[in-house]
């Protein structure tokens, strides 16, 4: 049946053209746009999960900032503490040379006085914009440690946390203790040291048969809290061979010193002056005199020193703890190298020993940080890729699908157009059934 109220074939073909002409707009927009999902109406799902990985991205690109800015500063140190190892190595040749009695130690003094300036200069000049990984003096806490920010960690339930590469300073200053700053506290008073050195008067570890041993606790650390163990013998014993007049068996802790860092440094401390008695034949290459380091699960540390065996070979260790001290450098006994007689020359042999290990394991640490870091940055950057590749997969448009649909689709608007003309025209051929 024909009628001229109602054209049920326009209806139809003006129905598929407006579908026609939908998908075409869809398509023409995601070539323009080169998306699929350009918003949540497209997709909410899809889209909402893209915008958060999207954020997740400029999150690393900040972070990839971040790495590089802390990389750069660790490598300004590192560099440091080699040149400062190198010149401490040059140091060592010269106090070398100085062992000999016919040399102008004076000479010899005022050339190690040249290094030691440049040693400073080195320390002083290693920053990098404002922040200088080989001074660590303050007395405060979290400053023995800068962080590196590292990584977002988004977890299943959305929340995000933050993670960073810890990088601890390594003090190569020259700068001498002051204890004169601090303030001594009472033997026994429950502060940062027990055991039976932490006592009222010195501690005699007298020589027997079997060496006699005494203990000295390290509980707790505190920034600014220096720990010094003085030795003292009546003359003709092996104590006074080493007694300790100028503190040289102490150690101020730093932010970031564990309980095992100031018993260890101690421990080394006697150590080497055991030595040094060895070596000038005032102590026998046999000698039993030492200190030696224990470290609980809890963290505290227990020093062992064992005395000598043998009637008469006495000496006495007494602990005391000084709070508020302030800091001296990690090379402050490169001040005190003095090469111009012969005890100070044969001294100065031990020291520098210690010195360029000190120097030698600072740039290790910087070197391994700063292997870390390069290792992190890489990651973020293939992360980063990752994520841009995945959200692509997500929104991206398919270029070649959708110019072959496009095509298509433009086709097919042609024909829908001449069925909506077609069907158009199909009511004029009842007029001929009007003609005479």
């Amino acid at each position: 049946m024909s009628s001229i109220l109602t054209n049920n074939s326009a209806m139809v073909a003006l129905q598929t053209l407006r579908s026609i002409n939908k998908n075409l707009a869809m398509t023409q927009s995601q070539i323009s746009t080169g998306k699929t999902v350009g918003s949540a109406k497209d997709n909410a799902a899809v889209w909402a999960i893209s915008k958060v990985m999207e954020a997740d991205v400029k999150g690393f690109q900040s972070i990839s900032d971040s790495l590089s800015l802390g990389e750069s500063t660790v490598a300004v140190a590192q560099n440091a503490a080699e040149t400062i190892s190198d010149l401490l190595t040059d140091i060592k040749g010269k106090i070398v040379n100085a062992q000999e009695s016919n040399v102008d130690r004076n000479k010899i003094q005022d050339d190690i006085n040249v290094l030691r300036d440049q040693i400073t200069a080195v320390a002083g000049a290693a920053q990098f914009n404002g922040l200088n990984l080989l001074s660590n003096r303050e007395n405060t806490a979290d400053t023995g440690t800068v962080q590196v920010l590292s990584s977002l960690d988004r977890a299943s339930d959305g929340t995000v946390g933050i993670s960073y590469i810890d990088v601890s300073k390594n003090d190569l200053g020259l700068e001498v203790a002051d204890y004169s700053a601090g303030t001594a506290t009472a033997a026994g008073s429950g502060g940062s040291i027990s055991g039976a050195l932490d006592a009222a008067s010195a501690v005699a570890l007298t020589g027997a048969a079997t060496a006699p041993t005494q203990t000295l606790v390290i509980d707790t650390v505190a920034a600014g809290t220096a720990v010094q163990v003085n030795i003292t013998g009546a003359a003709g014993t092996v104590g006074a061979a080493f007694n300790d007049a100028t503190r040289d068996v102490s150690y101020v802790a730093r932010d970031g010193d564990s309980q095992a860092d100031v018993a260890n440094a101690l421990a080394d401390a006697f150590n080497a002056r055991v030595s040094a008695a060895i070596d000038d034949g005032t102590l026998a290459a046999t000698s039993t005199i030492a200190a030696a380091v224990t470290v609980a699960g809890t963290g505290v540390a227990t020093i062992t020193f064992t005395g000598e065996t043998g009637t008469g070979n006495n000496f006495s260790l007494q602990a005391v703890e000084t709070v508020g001290v302030s800091q001296g450098g990690g090379l402050e006994d490169l001040a005190g190298i003095d090469v111009t007689t012969d005890a100070g020359a044969e001294s100065a042999l031990g020291d520098i020993e210690g010195l360029i290990q000190t120097a030698i394991d600072a740039a290790a640490d910087f070197g391994s940080v700063r292997g870390r870091i390069e290792t992190q940055s890489e990651f973020i950057s293939n992360l980063t890729d990752s994520l841009k590749s995945g959200i692509g997969a997500l929104v991206d448009a398919d270029m070649e699908a959708a110019s072959a649909r496009l095509q298509a689709l433009q086709v097919q608007q042609q024909l829908g157009v001449q069925a909506l003309s077609i069907a158009n025209s199909a009511p004029q051929t009842i007029l001929s059934l009007f003609r005479g």
